[in-house]
């Protein structure tokens, strides 16, 4: 069989400018739903956007103004804990964003309705911080802490999102009311949600461990009928203390109906257990 070519390998030139490309449409979106589906309705959640609502609402500061007054100690911050590259790329967010949000400012609101503004403001900037965050960058302001705070804790990046903004969130409820407050909370949930879903991908695989004593067969069956590979892990019953290898396949939602009928089918007693994948990577699903 002819090998295919690796079309996933790019230059590194034309990879830096792709990256680029998600840092403005990332934040272009952003802005755009700031002005459209936040700040009329004075939707607070979280981050410096939500500061600039504030402001925007008791003062009557211009939010573009705030914001980057906000993002320079937090860029200078990126810098130092992240590293010159990522502040580079970072600098370029946190210029545009704010741009965006000056030069849609007289743009009518798409909707006077608070929750639809939070719902759909969540989408948006959800949509817009996945898109930048995977131009390995960041709009400033406290979505970079959530970049630094994922980098050294581990945790995912709409959960660090969440953290870091809840207080700005408790700052709205107080300043405007509780209801608001309340809005901005759906707002920040909805936010952190589509981040993940940005880095996950539409996609779902399923993990299964087949635990039988006709492991030839189901092995050649998910081979050859599957068309998926199979790991054999070594393992010990923790009863009989006898050998019991577990095989270990990863196929598509789609593929996994099929799997059970296999497994069913050749051994009715194996035992299998079941476990969502949120992302995989490698030979037959998506590139690293």
């Amino acid at each position: 069989m002819k090998k295919k070519r690796n079309l996933s390998v790019q230059h590194p030139i034309v990879e830096v400018v792709i990256e680029y490309v998600y840092i403005l449409v990332g934040a272009a979106i952003i802005g755009f739903s700031f002005n459209v589906f936040l700040l009329p309705n004075k939707i607070a959640s979280g981050g410096v956007s939500g500061i600039s609502t504030i402001l925007h609402s008791t003062v009557g500061w211009e939010p573009a103004y705030v914001q980057w007054a906000f993002n320079i100690p937090l860029f200078i911050a990126g810098v130092i804990f992240l590293g010159k590259q990522f502040g580079v790329k970072t600098l370029v967010g946190t210029i545009f964003l704010p741009l965006v949000v000056f030069f849609t400012k007289n743009t009518d609101p798409w909707t006077h309705n608070a929750l639809l503004g939070a719902l759909f403001g969540g989408v948006g900037v959800g949509l817009g911080l996945g898109i930048v965050f995977k131009g390995k960058a960041s709009t400033g302001g406290t979505d970079l802490g959530a970049q630094i705070i994922h980098k050294y804790t581990g945790l995912t990046l709409g959960t660090c999102v969440v953290l870091i903004d809840g207080l700005i969130v408790i700052t709205a409820a107080l300043v405007f009311d509780i209801e608001r407050g309340l809005y901005a909370l759906i707002g920040l949930y909805v936010t952190s949600k589509t981040i993940d879903l940005v880095q996950v991908g539409f996609g779902r695989s399923k993990m299964a461990m087949i635990i039988t004593n006709m492991q030839e067969e189901v092995r050649d069956g998910i081979l050859n009928k599957i068309d998926r590979g199979v790991t054999k892990l070594s393992a010990y019953g923790g009863f009989t203390d006898n050998e019991r290898p577990v095989l270990m396949c990863v196929v598509d939602q789609t593929e996994f109906t099929k799997l059970k009928q296999l497994v069913k089918s050749i051994d009715p007693n194996a035992f299998v257990v079941v476990m969502d994948a949120a992302e995989v990577l490698g030979e037959g699903f998506k590139r690293v």
